[in-house]
């Protein structure tokens, strides 16, 4: 290949990747009465919140948030949760509006996170009338954040701790939609009692 076809092959994947360019910060923004509530718990004690509100910031999309994690957590789940808000993102009615969310300003867990300050960012999505009205969404996969198993899967010997969305899960009084059973790898609701 020569030189030339090198450069355009070069530039074509610039302006890919300008095309996938990241979120713009944004300054800092007061989060509004009811942001949109996210996060998840680990099979170990713990979890995170997100709470987040979208708003017109020079007519593009912007996204203002928050993330706390649960003070009293395993010591092998402390320092993950860079990596979840990394493959976490908002939807608008459906529609992909931000990916990554490293950008979140870390506050203390709380019952509600209305009037907090928080970061923000600007998307490449321009703001339309009615977005103010429609719903949006934090969405995280489920993973793995500890693996210190001996064996494979369903072997004994050895810690596998995954994170599991479901809903704010960094106060105390956050309902926890699952737990882990000793090591079996079945998981199941919290009895009332439990919580």
């Amino acid at each position: 290949m020569n030189a030339t076809a090198k450069t355009i092959l070069a530039a074509i994947g610039l302006i890919g990747l300008a095309a996938c360019s990241p979120n713009m910060p944004a300054g800092q923004a007061t989060l509004g009465p009811t942001p949109t509530l996210g996060g998840g718990t680990f099979t170990s004690p713990g979890g995170i919140s997100v709470a987040v509100d979208a708003r017109n910031i020079g007519g593009r999309t912007g996204i203002c948030g928050v993330w706390a994690e649960s003070i009293n957590q395993s010591v092998m789940t402390r320092n993950s949760a860079p990596k979840i808000l990394d493959s976490g993102g908002v939807t608008m009615a459906g529609e992909a509006v931000a990916q990554g969310l490293k950008f979140l300003r870390q506050v203390k867990p709380a019952t509600s996170y209305a009037g907090m300050q928080a970061n923000c960012i600007t998307t490449e999505r321009a703001w339309r009338a009615g977005d103010e009205a429609r719903p949006l969404k934090v969405h995280f996969p489920r993973q793995i954040v500890f693996n210190d198993l001996d064996g494979g899967f369903g072997e004994s010997g050895g810690i596998l701790i995954w994170f599991r969305p479901g809903g704010p899960g960094a106060h105390p009084s956050d309902r926890k939609p699952w737990y882990h059973l000793g090591g079996t790898s079945v998981s199941g609701e919290i009895a009332a009692s439990d919580q």
